[in-house]
């Protein structure tokens, strides 16, 4: 896997930015919006394990911009999420969230590669609680913890 240190040096990797809590709402909008349409495509196994990890990602992507962070390459956003959001989420969200990483790639990139079922099934339930974990991450978020994840990102960028 990546490394946030690594990231932070990539084209559309990670960038500080202004905390945009407009974008935020929007993100987790989308991935509100796609809470639907994964119910609706549950005949496919490709789309289900696509909706997943959107659902996952916008709301991912959502605490990130409140935070003032932008990125571009998903697994860079992963990586910071283990890194500098343990306080938020913990190692089943984490896990959850790569399994609906890797089973969208495979599904979608590479139809040789088969995703079993329960990794399927066990992601889509899981996207729901970690849509609803991240938005009372966002509404509970200080500004001093931001500041503080913030000041932890500029610290490794320098390293």
């Amino acid at each position: 896997m990546v490394s946030v240190k690594w990231c932070l040096k990539q084209k559309n990797g990670l960038e500080l930015i202004e905390s945009n809590a407009t974008m935020a709402d929007s993100y987790l909008n989308m991935a509100e919006k796609t809470l639907p349409v994964q119910q609706a495509v549950l005949s496919s196994d490709i789309w289900t394990a696509t909706t997943t990890y959107y659902i996952f990602y916008y709301s991912l992507y959502a605490l990130m911009l409140r935070i003032g962070i932008k990125c571009e390459i998903h697994s860079c956003s992963i990586a910071f999420m283990k890194k500098h959001l343990t306080m938020f989420y913990d190692t089943k969200d984490v896990d959850m969230v790569e399994k609906a990483f890797s089973a969208r790639i495979d599904l979608q990139y590479y139809a040789d590669r088969p995703v079993d079922a329960k990794i399927i099934e066990e992601t889509k339930k899981h996207s729901k609680i970690f849509h609803i974990k991240t938005k009372d991450a966002i509404a509970k978020i200080t500004e001093e913890q931001i500041e503080n994840i913030r000041a932890a990102l500029r610290k490794e960028d320098k390293i």
